[in-house]
């Protein structure tokens, strides 16, 4: 089965001149989209996109995600409209809400209510981005006004448990997730997805899955290395209900089991991973997004094997 370009990458390379590369190499191997994410006060990924865009030609370009809180919606369409603007019809926006000891702790910006604000939101950035005018007044937004020549930019939401799914299927351009099991994919994410989609009487938007990915033979290394990049996940309280919903009681411990990580880390031989990657659309979803993880001293030869396995999808 081809995957027909439905498979793009994640990087999470150290600083900006090694991800600006990271992207152009990408579309250089025959990858359809690059994803990058804002984390607490880190680059700016809409600005390091705004530099791909311009150095890259044909490769799709994402945020996944960009944390809503501390930015204002009008000023995430402003950002929205140069990067449009230099990659016309390869920019999707990826908007989510973070998590508290982020937004709270860092920002020092109540963490409240994060659906009831990603609705306004993201409502906000539709109306805007795609239709033009907005005029809008809700519990925590009150705008108006018009963008001239809107760019017909997807929202994209992302979305964890099943709450989130059905808000994505009912107010955005697709649903994003992140570090989901597939199973739960399949057998939750999805249905809450069709179900929001069902309550707005709109047809379901993508759903477009995310997994750690290393085309790497040495099982021991390749869990030595997730360990060491996902323990975050196992400490933040909405991915342990996630994992714990996914079949993993596990997961209120605060630490990743051995199970967790198989179930959200794709690794093997280029046939193994291209198979499992596979599995993910003949389970329903639209797109991958393959976060790369590095295994091993030589960080450039593994994250190029894995990138040129995802080049040939």
């Amino acid at each position: 089965m081809a995957t027909n370009g439905k498979v793009g990458v994640a990087l999470h390379e150290f600083g900006v001149a090694n991800q600006l590369a990271a992207i152009e190499l990408v579309e250089r191997l025959g990858v359809s989209a690059a994803w990058l994410t804002t984390g607490g006060v880190g680059p700016d990924a809409l600005t390091l996109l705004a530099a791909a865009a311009v150095r890259t030609s044909k490769i799709g370009l994402g945020t996944a995600i960009v944390p809503v809180f501390p930015r204002h919606p009008l000023a995430l369409v402003q950002q929205t409209l140069v990067v449009a603007a230099l990659a016309p019809g390869r920019f999707r926006l990826g908007v989510g809400p973070s998590h508290q000891p982020t937004v709270e702790g860092t920002f020092g910006i109540p963490f409240e209510r994060p659906l009831e604000y990603l609705r306004e939101y993201v409502t906000i950035l539709r109306a805007a981005l795609q239709r033009g005018r907005f005029d809008f007044e809700g519990k925590r937004f009150r705008v108006r006004g018009e963008v001239p020549s809107p760019p017909n930019v997807s929202v994209l939401l992302s979305a964890l448990r099943p709450p989130s799914y059905r808000l994505a299927g009912e107010v955005a351009d697709g649903a994003l997730a992140w570090v989901c099991p597939l199973p739960y994919l399949r057998d939750r994410a999805l249905p809450a997805l069709r179900e929001g989609a069902a309550r707005a009487q709109r047809a379901t938007p993508p759903l477009i899955a995310h997994c750690f990915v290393v085309v790497h033979e040495d099982s021991a290394a390749v869990r030595e290395a997730a360990h060491d990049r996902l323990a975050a996940y196992a400490r933040l309280p909405f991915y342990q209900e996630m994992f714990v919903q996914a079949g993993s009681p596990e997961a209120r411990q605060g630490t990743m089991s051995d199970g967790m990580l198989e179930a959200v880390v794709v690794h093997g031989d280029e046939a193994t991973v291209a198979d499992r990657l596979r599995a993910y659309l003949v389970a329903g979803m639209d797109e991958v997004i393959a976060s790369t993880l590095v295994v091993g001293d030589d960080r450039r030869a593994s994250l190029e094997r894995t990138l040129r396995l995802v080049g040939t999808l």
